[in-house]
């Protein structure tokens, strides 16, 4: 891993002399070059993008050919005009029912794996994940209780769950937040941890106790805790987006302050950074992110976990590179996830819950074994 350890502050010579620090704004500038994102992993997650969408879309009770999804794909891009040779209804499949959910599962993975590298960065930790601070456990009794009280009978825009869920991973990342802040107002890392733990332990415990009070609702509760990436045309997709851009902006423009946080603090306040702010703008983007991609997608396990742990066994360490590839590969991964939960048992459908706990958990157990072997 290539760091900043020396710093833009510091000039060398027969002595070392501290000069004016640079700008917060300024210090991704200052970073080695090394730890840039370079095109070719840049043009290897488009890639990646690109090949999910087209066998997503291509794949399904009524198959397509690759390459016809391909250009009918081309055609609608500015100033492209090609005749992919589909039918009408063959046209509708492709964008009335399966871009949709293709690009419902491409924004949802991307949230979820770059929240994740996001709270890996901020909290210097590999095994952090986006339902760290309990958002999971939040989001869960949201969607619990739009289901056990009617409310979640919508569609669309006018699903009460989604909305219900995302409520509650809101107020659950808020408890955590106000419970990790000391007397004197003080609070770290580890302290927001334990407080998360804790938030997450209560809300299970409401979820469980309004679970067995209507146990009649079980089976669409654990339906919806299993993930599923179902949709009802693009209304998702637009609910989803603002915050996708918003967040995820946050967090690509905060790589270049994570790498110098990783250093240290007094080295980063050496430079003009703020490593709380940086750190809660972070934590807010993340959580935000996550709360928004569980309030449509259900609870998708592993691809916060699982995407930035790969990403940096092929591309390196750097936050640079970490969060804006695992935005890429994350929605990759989880489009073809949604392919496989689609297809195996077609024409049933797996939750993709299980399908990422599949490929997820033996990777990660592989990658404990490596870390412990090393």
């Amino acid at each position: 891993m290539t760091t900043a350890t020396d710093g833009p502050g510091l000039t060398t010579g027969p002595s070392v002399a501290p000069v004016e620090p640079p700008d917060g704004d300024d210090i991704v500038g200052t970073l080695p070059a090394a730890t840039d994102l370079s095109p070719r992993w840049l043009l290897a997650g488009l890639a990646a993008v690109a090949v999910a969408t087209v066998v997503g879309i291509a794949t399904g009770p009524v198959s397509l050919p690759l390459h016809r999804v391909a250009v009918e794909l081309l055609d609608h891009l500015p100033f492209v005009s090609l005749d992919s040779g589909l039918s009408d209804t063959q046209r509708a499949i492709v964008w009335e029912i399966r871009t949709p959910r293709v690009v419902l599962g491409l924004l949802v993975g991307a949230l979820l794996a770059g929240s994740g590298a996001g709270y890996q960065g901020v909290f210097r930790n590999p095994l952090a994940d986006p339902y760290l601070l309990g958002i999971a456990a939040g989001a869960g009794l949201g969607a619990t209780l739009a289901i056990v009280t009617g409310a979640g009978d919508g569609v669309g825009a006018f699903d009460a769950i989604p909305m219900f869920a995302f409520i509650g991973a809101l107020v659950a990342v808020a408890m955590a937040a106000a419970l990790s802040v000391r007397r004197d107002g003080s609070g770290g890392p580890a302290t927001l941890i334990l407080a998360g733990v804790a938030v997450a332990a209560f809300f299970t415990a409401a979820q469980t106790y309004v679970q067995q009070r209507h146990a009649e609702t079980l089976r669409q509760v654990y339906a919806w805790i299993l993930g599923r990436l179902s949709t009802s045309g693009w209304d998702e997709v637009l609910l989803l987006l603002p915050y996708a851009l918003v967040c995820g902006a946050v967090l690509v423009l905060a790589v270049g302050a994570l790498d110098v946080l990783a250093v240290g603090d007094d080295e980063a306040q050496a430079l003009g950074l703020h490593p709380r702010r940086i750190r809660m703008a972070v934590l807010v983007a993340a959580s935000l992110a996550t709360a928004a991609a569980v309030a449509v997608s259900g609870l998708i396990g592993f691809v916060g976990l699982v995407v930035p742990h790969g990403v940096r066994l092929v591309a390196g360490v750097s936050n640079r590179r970490v969060i804006p590839l695992s935005f890429l590969f994350g929605g990759a991964f989880l489009a073809l996830a949604d392919v496989l939960a689609r297809t195996v048992q077609a024409p049933a459908e797996l939750p993709i819950g299980v399908i990422t706990a599949f490929v997820g958990a033996p990777f990660f157990l592989w990658i404990l074994r490596s870390r412990s072997m090393a």
